[in-house]
């Protein structure tokens, strides 16, 4: 399901227009995400947690050259997923 489709079952689950779900859902996406940038977690219950990780540098390898290489460290959007959602897939 790509974000239109998604858009498309919001309207339809919720009897609103397809321009309110379309808002609606990027509201959703904008106000994780700028959770996520003030390093805050977005925890949903029963549907999932989304954290910050920090991943580490680390030595990778140059696949042209076999060079190593090395890969700065980084912070990364990580989600768990909850009980309901786990039991809902299953």
């Amino acid at each position: 399901m790509n974000k239109t489709e998604l858009v498309q079952a919001v309207a339809a689950a919720a009897d609103m227009t397809q321009a309110d779900a379309g808002k609606a859902v990027n509201a959703i996406i904008e106000t994780i995400s700028e959770t996520l940038k003030a390093g805050d977690d977005v925890t949903l219950v029963g549907f999932g947690t989304f954290t910050v990780k920090e991943r580490a540098a680390r030595t990778g390898r140059n696949p042209a050259t076999g060079k190593p290489i090395t890969i700065a460290s980084a912070k990364v959007p990580g989600f768990k997923a909850g009980k309901g959602l786990k039991d809902a897939v299953a």
